[in-house]
């Protein structure tokens, strides 16, 4: 779970740098497109392979964490702990989130997917934290027959 953290960390702050120093061009594959999933599927390869480092590493890192987002929830429904899997559904959706609005800040350039983008990240990092922070307090071991 540190480690999704420090990783949802740097990817907040590589977005930062992409929203700052990056330009992407009006024309690639997915810009403007009629269909909003049929241009992330264009478009987000596209920066991986072809747009400017930090965009590229920046949407790499998207995808590496929506995955790990779905192995910490699979993690978490193991432990049939509720607020536990509640946090961590929470954070895998708020990354989900942010990445379709990363695909439409890509695809369309509207400023208010960034806002989002950012919401969501920030969510994600307080959903893992208050895990984190709780975690001390949850019971260990077997649960206690009734």
């Amino acid at each position: 779970m540190v480690a999704l953290l420090m990783l949802l960390l740097a990817q907040t702050f590589l977005g930062m740098i992409t929203n700052l120093y990056v330009s992407i061009p009006a024309r690639h594959p997915g810009a403007n497109a009629g269909n909003y999933f049929a241009g992330i599927l264009s478009g987000v390869p596209w920066a991986i392979g072809h747009a400017p480092v930090a965009l590229a590493l920046h949407a790499s890192l998207g995808i590496a964490l929506a995955a790990a987002s779905l192995a910490a929830l699979a993690r978490a429904a193991r432990t049939r702990i509720r607020t536990e899997i509640a946090l961590a559904a929470l954070a895998a959706a708020t990354i989900f989130g942010a990445g379709f609005d990363g695909g439409s800040f890509l695809n369309y350039n509207h400023t208010v997917s960034s806002l989002i983008m950012t919401g969501c990240a920030l969510l994600a990092t307080a959903a893992y934290t208050f895990s984190l922070a709780t975690q001390h307090t949850r019971p260990t071991g077997p649960p206690r027959p009734r």
